[in-house]
């Protein structure tokens, strides 16, 4: 026999006890250079996917690549201190 799952299941699956915990944000606060900086990458390629990029495009695209890859940089010089977590 099968069981039908109801409503209520699916709604009261996702409790409290299943948000992220202080270690996690924490973690995610820590990345957030990192991610604004990739954020900005993706948008300076956007903006020429359809069209020839320009002098001030292409510069547009390198300087969000340093700036991301410097993020990079920093986030894992951060890291190099602690013991375990994500990298």
């Amino acid at each position: 026999m099968d069981h039908i799952v109801t409503v209520q299941d699916a709604v009261t699956a996702f409790e409290s006890w299943m948000e992220p915990t202080d270690a996690e944000l924490d973690a995610i606060d820590a990345e957030m250079p990192v991610i604004r900086a990739e954020m900005e990458l993706l948008d300076a390629q956007i903006v020429v996917v359809d069209r020839t990029p320009c002098d001030l495009d292409e510069r547009r695209i390198r300087r969000a690549c340093r700036r991301m890859l410097a993020a990079h940089r920093d986030h894992l010089n951060g890291l190099s201190g602690e013991t375990g977590g994500a990298a």
